[in-house]
C-alpha cells in the first residue's frame, strides 16, 4: 500500500512535535478502521510517541474499550459529538498517553440520514491536562475520500492540542 507523502510528512511533523514535547498519543478510531494509527505508525521510530491505538467500529467495543456510557450512544447515536468527546477521553483513561484523537462518522456509501448525512464526522482530540477540542464536518466524496480526509483533519486536531 503506498501512502500519500504529503500525508507522511504532516505525520512525521506532529510526530516530531510530540517528541520535542515528551508526549505521547493514543488513537480511537470508529471511520477510519486504525488509519490514523497506520499513517503514524507507518514512519520509523514512532513507537517513542504512539502509545497505541483502538479501533472501537461497533457501539459494544466503544463503550466495552473505551467505556462509552451505552445511555449516551443510545440518547446520540454513535456518531454524535458527546460520542467524540467520550471516546477521546476513554482513550486517554485506557492508556498512559498524553493525547488522545478520536473519531466517528458515517463514511458511506450507505447509512446516512438527513440529520446525519454520509460524510459526517466527529472528531475530538483531549489532552491529559483535562483540554478537549471537538469538531463536526461533512466530508465530501465516496467512502476513501471521507476516511482520508478524516485522517488529515485528525491530524491536524492533534497538532492544535499538542502546541
Amino acid at each position: 500500500m503506498t501512502i500519500d507523502p504529503v500525508l507522511l510528512a504532516r505525520a512525521e511533523r506532529l510526530l516530531a512535535t510530540c517528541r520535542s514535547k515528551g508526549l505521547t498519543l493514543v488513537t480511537a478510531e470508529s471511520c477510519t478502521g486504525g488509519m490514523i494509527a497506520g499513517i503514524l505508525t507507518a514512519i520509523a521510530g514512532s513507537s517513542d510517541v504512539v502509545d497505541r491505538g483502538f479501533v472501537t467500529y461497533s457501539n459494544d467495543a466503544k463503550a466495552g474499550v473505551l467505556d462509552v456510557p451505552g445511555d449516551l450512544l443510545l440518547a446520540h447515536g454513535a456518531v454524535s459529538e458527546p460520542v467524540a468527546r467520550a471516546m477521546a477521553q476513554g482513550a486517554l483513561a485506557q492508556s498512559a498517553a498524553d493525547l488522545a484523537v478520536a473519531v466517528t462518522g458515517i463514511a458511506g456509501p450507505g447509512g446516512g440520514s438527513a440529520e446525519k448525512p454520509v460524510g459526517l464526522v466527529h472528531l475530538a482530540a483531549a489532552a491529559r491536562d483535562g483540554r478537549l477540542i471537538h469538531e463536526q464536518v461533512v466530508f465530501p466524496g465516496d467512502r476513501a475520500a471521507v476516511r482520508e480526509q478524516t485522517v488529515v483533519r485528525a491530524l491536524d486536531l492533534l497538532e492544535q492540542i499538542a502546541a
